[in-house]
């Protein structure tokens, strides 16, 4: 797996967004980049793995829920640099509609806590800077799901 910390190159994410009854599955991050944060679920694509297995897969690990039928809906980009210009963090982000097929949702792997949230609360959550701009850009469109 690539280094997140100080990669050589960009690093491919995925996110779920997750919608029940006008609510949005939002996840506070267990882990660096962002831990306290709330996002939605997701992580790294790994080697070999399609974009649409990879959200499917961290759903699974970070919900314990059984999603499907992934549509994408954009793609947004973290770089965080350090004090001297560095770049410590660099990630694409691709982030999915997905629809639960099974499960209970279960706070595990890389997630704190999970909270349904009402899609006009969502921003005012701590949130990932990427999530918010994600957010913010895709209102309308999440709210159609």
């Amino acid at each position: 797996m690539a280094k997140k910390l100080y990669p050589d190159l960009p690093i491919v994410g995925v996110g779920a967004v997750i919608i029940d009854h006008g609510k949005l599955l939002l996840e506070k991050r267990g882990n660096e980049p962002a831990k306290g944060k709330w996002s939605i679920p997701g992580g790294v694509v790994e080697l070999g793995e399609t974009l649409e297995d990879a959200v499917i897969r961290e759903t699974k690990e970070e919900t314990c829920l059984d999603v499907e039928a992934p549509r994408l809906i954009d793609v947004v980009y973290q770089v965080d640099l350090d004090e001297e210009g560095g770049v410590k963090y660099h990630f694409v982000i691709v982030d999915y509609f997905v629809t639960v097929k099974d499960g209970q949702v279960n706070a595990a792997s890389d997630a704190d806590e999970l909270q349904w949230v009402p899609l006009e609360e969502v921003e005012n959550y701590d949130l990932t800077a990427s999530f918010r701009r994600f957010f913010q850009k895709n209102k309308k469109k999440i709210g159609s799901f």
